[in-house]
């Protein structure tokens, strides 16, 4: 792969913004979990992964982690419609809180697969926590119920996010033009 040396970045979100926002998303699950005895986050690869580091290093309570991969871009700029699991959970989670947490919530076909998946696994309760939520790709019915930016329909870059495997890097958002 070659990365378009003509590619322009336009900054949509601070590293700044970010980490004030995952501060306080950190708060707003430390208060609402402050009961349970343990919160299992699953962190959706490959684009959650720097969101979730930074999120658990703000959560005040017991908490595990794990991970499973998806796939449903390829090196597009829009998603395929195609889900495939590209790797699963290490741990089972029957009976346990859960938080889902994606770096973004675009046509929500991502999500619908993941929480129809994971709910046959029997966790007392699954919620979805994302950094980033663009509303206007919806193509089923979902509302996170944890989300730190509603961003407007364009491909975006960085902390985590990628364009073919490249960008994840950046500790801010952009907005990714290939021309």
């Amino acid at each position: 792969m070659h990365l378009s040396r003509s590619a322009q970045l336009q900054t949509l979100l601070s590293a700044a913004q970010i980490q004030s926002r995952v501060a306080a998303l950190g708060a707003q699950l430390s208060r609402d979990y402050r009961h349970v005895t343990e919160l299992r986050l699953i962190g959706v690869l490959r684009g959650a992964w720097i969101f979730l580091a930074d999120l658990v290093r703000h959560l005040d309570l017991p908490v595990t982690c794990d991970f499973l991969g998806v796939s449903s871009y390829g090196v597009q700029t829009q998603s395929s419609g195609v889900v495939r699991l590209t790797s699963d959970l290490a741990e089972p989670i029957a009976g346990l809180e859960v938080v889902l947490v994606e770096d973004i919530v675009d046509t929500g076909l991502t999500m619908r697969f993941l929480l129809d998946t994971l709910s046959l696994r029997e966790p007392r309760r699954i919620r979805v926590c994302t950094l980033l939520d663009k509303p206007s790709r919806r193509q089923v019915s979902f509302v996170p119920d944890y989300a730190g930016f509603t961003i407007p329909d364009q491909f975006v870059v960085g902390y985590g996010l990628d364009w073919a495997g490249a960008y994840r890097h950046l500790p801010y958002i952009a907005v990714y033009d290939p021309q």
